[in-house]
C-alpha cells in the first residue's frame, strides 16, 4: 500500500512538473522574435515577449492546411485577475489560468523588472541586468532551467539583439555580408538549415527556398512567419 502511495505521488508531481514548458519560438520573416510560447495542459499558452511581457493567452489553434499559422482563441477555464487595489505593477494582469499561478515583478522591485513575468507556474523567469550588454538588457535570460541568449552589441549589425540560443539549440542568421534578399533572415536552428531566393531571382526573391517554416527541434516548436 506504501508504494502505490509512493508510485501515485511520484506520478502526480511528476505531471505537475512538466506542466509547464516553452512550447513554441515565433520568429518573423525577418529574423526578429515575436515571442516564446508557455504552453500548459490542455493546449493552453501563454504568449511572452522576449523582454518578458504578457501577449496573450487562451486556447492555440494550429491550422492543418497551412503549417506556419496559429491563433489563439478564448480560454473558458478559470482566470483570476490581480486586484485593481494591488501593487501598480501588477493590478489587472492575470494571477491564475486554470490551477497555474502567473507572478510579475513589483514595483519596489529592480525598476528595469517592474511588472515583467516573474514566474508562470513553477517556471522562473530570470533577466538580463542594467550592468550587462546594453542591448541585452531587460531581455528574458532564462525560463525554468532554460538559458535564453541574444547576440549582443559586438556582433554583426544585422544580428545584434536576435535570439542566439535557447538552452543547447542554436540560432543563426544571414549577415549583413551576405545577399540583401536575405540579410537578417534565419540561416539555421539546430541542425535545421533554412535557404532563400537570391536578389537575382527577382520573382521570389527573399522567399524560403529550403526548409520548413514550422520545425520542432529538441522538443520546442519554432514558427517562422
Amino acid at each position: 500500500m506504501k508504494y502505490f502511495i509512493f508510485i501515485l505521488f511520484f506520478a502526480v508531481t511528476t505531471i505537475t512538473s512538466f506542466a509547464q514548458r516553452i512550447s513554441k519560438v515565433t520568429i518573423t520573416n525577418a529574423g526578429i522574435t515575436e515571442s516564446l510560447s508557455i504552453g500548459l495542459d490542455e493546449n493552453v499558452v501563454l504568449n511572452v515577449t522576449p523582454n518578458g511581457d504578457l501577449l496573450n493567452y487562451g486556447i492555440e489553434y494550429i491550422s492543418e492546411r497551412i503549417s506556419n499559422y496559429t491563433r489563439v482563441e478564448n480560454y473558458i477555464g478559470r482566470t483570476e485577475m490581480y486586484s485593481a487595489y494591488g501593487d501598480k505593477a501588477f493590478q489587472g494582469k492575470i494571477k491564475y489560468l486554470g490551477k497555474t499561478s502567473i507572478t510579475y515583478y513589483a514595483s519596489y522591485e529592480d525598476a528595469m523588472l517592474s511588472g515583467k513575468i516573474k514566474s508562470i507556474g513553477n517556471l522562473n523567469f530570470t533577466y538580463y541586468m542594467p550592468y550587462e550588454d546594453e542591448i541585452l538588457r531587460g531581455k528574458i535570460k532564462s525560463i525554468g532551467s532554460n538559458a535564453i541568449a541574444f547576440f549582443n552589441s559586438f556582433d554583426n549589425v544585422t544580428l545584434k539583439g536576435k535570439l542566439r540560443s535557447v538552452s543547447a539549440t542554436q540560432l543563426n542568421y544571414y549577415s549583413s555580408f551576405d545577399d540583401k534578399a536575405f540579410q537578417g533572415k534565419i540561416k539555421s536552428i539546430g541542425s535545421v538549415s533554412f535557404t532563400y531566393y537570391s536578389s537575382f531571382e527577382t520573382q521570389y526573391a527573399g522567399a524560403m527556398k529550403t526548409g520548413s517554416m514550422q520545425q520542432n527541434v529538441n522538443g520546442i516548436n519554432y514558427c517562422i512567419r
